[in-house]
């Protein structure tokens, strides 16, 4: 498996001190954490895609770019891409220029995103949402598996003759993960075509999350990509924590309270309870994540928030401390155990091209 962090870049006033970071210091602070988040052994750090106040990290590939000058492990993914409103052209010529650079380190997220008037601002119409998505990923996929394309939609002018450059490195396309909260067509878009499917997994009960998962997994076998255990899965999470769980609570309550999205609303204890938030001790978080395991399976990828909300860029490390110390070694372990042997490893830029080589020899069809 794989673990990580993602960030959706909120820039939110602290609300114990009534501090508001500026921007320059909301996006050096993200840079940090994915520093750190290599530094503890961690495997991955997303950032989503905003266009809209408070939210900074409008330029996904700008940032990932500078961290992979940083770094030399870390994979760098998106935890949205739009592919409603951006170009499928700037997509396929963007990250493929950022694979290159990143000697292969990247992956991303498509996600149709949560803020309605986005749309217009690129030109398009929310009520499109759902076609937009379908459409735009055909052509992006069409884009980065052929050197000459031919196109003609609904959504974008038609191309003639084009070829997008860079082309993907050592020719194969970054993996995708199709990533969605509530709405069955984009995993049945992820199974498809046998891509991956992150199931946010923060804000609904664990029920929702099952049956999208198991949606996911029903058609990824009808498809005939494997089986539905075979399927590629990743789940996000939320997770503040102290050495004594009365500590993270009452640490974490007034940045709960006045969160962006659901401050002001349910209390800690009903989303604790209801959702798959978890404020508490490292050991409480080690077992609340394996019980993830036992409604949507063995899946491949998990990811954490832990810096939104107005948290200190320093609460945010210390975060990472007791992820890469007390808690991601136990969960690597305890996943491992157990785990059926036809149960595929999250996909890297080296799985991708030696399936790709297999599949060329004859060996084996790639469906990612």
């Amino acid at each position: 498996m794989q673990f990580g962090i993602f960030t959706v870049g909120d820039v939110t006033p602290d609300p114990t001190n009534g501090t508001t970071p500026s921007e320059r210091d909301r996006i050096k602070a993200m840079v940090a954490l994915a520093l750190k988040a290599e530094e503890v052994g961690l495997d991955v750090f997303a950032t989503g895609e905003h266009h809209n106040p408070p939210f900074v990290p409008s330029s996904p590939t700008t940032m990932l770019g500078y961290i992979a000058a940083r770094t030399e492990r870390l994979l760098l993914s998106t935890a949205t891409t739009l592919i409603t409103t951006n170009d499928p052209v700037k997509i396929a010529e963007d990250y493929a220029m950022l694979q290159h650079l990143a000697d292969g380190r990247v992956d991303l997220m498509m996600g149709r995103g949560n803020t309605g008037p986005v749309y217009p601002w690129f030109g398009q119409d929310i009520r499109n949402g759902i076609a937009l998505a379908i459409e735009n990923y055909a052509l992006l996929r069409q884009l980065w598996r052929e050197d000459v394309v031919d196109w003609k939609g609904r959504f974008r002018t038609p191309l003639q003759s084009f070829t997008s450059t860079p082309r993907p490195l050592d020719g194969v396309p970054p993996f995708v993960w199709h990533g969605s909260i509530r709405s069955p067509e984009i995993a049945e878009q992820a199974a498809f075509y046998g891509d991956g499917f992150f199931a946010n997994h923060i804000f609904w009960p664990k029920e929702h999350t099952q049956r999208m998962i198991g949606l996911y997994r029903e058609r990824y076998a009808h498809y005939g990509h494997g089986s539905a255990e075979q399927a590629i899965v990743g789940l996000g999470g939320q997770v503040f924590m102290r050495k004594n769980s009365q500590d993270a609570v009452r640490e974490f309550r007034p940045y709960f309270d006045n969160a962006p999205v659901y401050g002001h609303g349910p209390s800690l204890e009903d989303f604790t309870r209801e959702t798959p938030l978890t404020v508490g001790s490292p050991q409480q978080v080690i077992d609340r994540t394996l019980g993830f395991r036992d409604y949507v399976g063995d899946y491949q990828r998990q990811l954490f928030l832990i810096d939104h909300a107005g948290l200190p860029l320093k609460t945010a490390l210390e975060q990472l401390d007791l992820l890469g110390e007390e808690v991601v070694p136990v969960l690597r372990k305890e996943f491992a155990k157990n785990r059926p042997a036809d149960v595929p490893d999250a996909p890297t830029h080296e799985s991708l091209v030696a399936a790709a080589a297999a599949a060329t020899a004859g060996e084996a069809p790639v469906t990612a």
